[in-house]
């Protein structure tokens, strides 16, 4: 799902939750870049450095090419609008972290994801961790903890809830077992992507 040479952007960027994600990916410090935020408004500023823009299209154009992400942490009224903008800018790979979204919105996401050959994941989800390579999304919480949680191995970890995926990794890194991906894959009613989904991308 995502390596060393990931690239994401940060939709909602200037919203509590997630400033707080950003640092915490920034802080992880492995593979994963962060090259840009989305809040519309807000363009010219920046969140812990990450420069802030009104769209995508300009987050995209300033990057000089394609985002391989995004994590979206916008109010639920407004995610199918920040999902359906990424997706029709070339991401392949969006990361839902907002929850109770209307079903309908969600079922509409995930059919012009199917469309565009984009994937889904949440919503209501953490994210995605490769330990030691790349972190997207707010699983494993501060850096320094997810360093802890989530030790290189050769056990993927999949789970609805975020909190179990974190319990799960960190009992297999205790044992000496580690972790190749975890994926909190959302506990929303509707998810964008399946364990069936996911299992033969591991």
């Amino acid at each position: 799902l995502i390596d060393e040479t990931t690239t994401f952007i940060v939709q909602g960027i200037t919203g509590r939750e997630a400033v707080n994600l950003t640092r915490e990916c920034l802080d992880y410090g492995a593979g994963a870049k962060i090259v840009g935020g989305v809040t519309p408004g807000r363009k010219g500023r920046d969140v812990h450095g990450v420069p802030v823009f009104d769209t995508v299209a300009q987050a995209v154009e300033h990057h000089g090419g394609p985002i391989d992400g995004s994590v979206v942490t916008v109010p639920p009224a407004f995610t199918k609008d920040a999902v359906f903008e990424a997706i029709e800018n070339g991401v392949k790979l969006v990361v839902i972290v907002t929850e109770r979204i209307p079903r309908r919105d969600v079922a509409e996401m995930v059919e012009l994801a199917a469309l565009r050959g984009a994937r889904i994941i949440g919503p209501n989800c953490l994210g995605v961790i490769v330990p030691g390579v790349a972190k997207m999304g707010g699983i494993g919480g501060p850096a320094k903890d997810a360093a802890k949680a989530y030790e290189a191995g050769k056990v993927g970890v999949m789970s609805r809830s975020g909190g179990m995926t974190t319990e799960i990794s960190s009992t297999l890194t205790a044992a000496g077992l580690g972790v190749s991906t975890a994926v909190s894959i959302g506990g929303d009613a509707i998810i964008g992507s399946t364990y069936a989904e996911l299992m033969p991308l591991f």
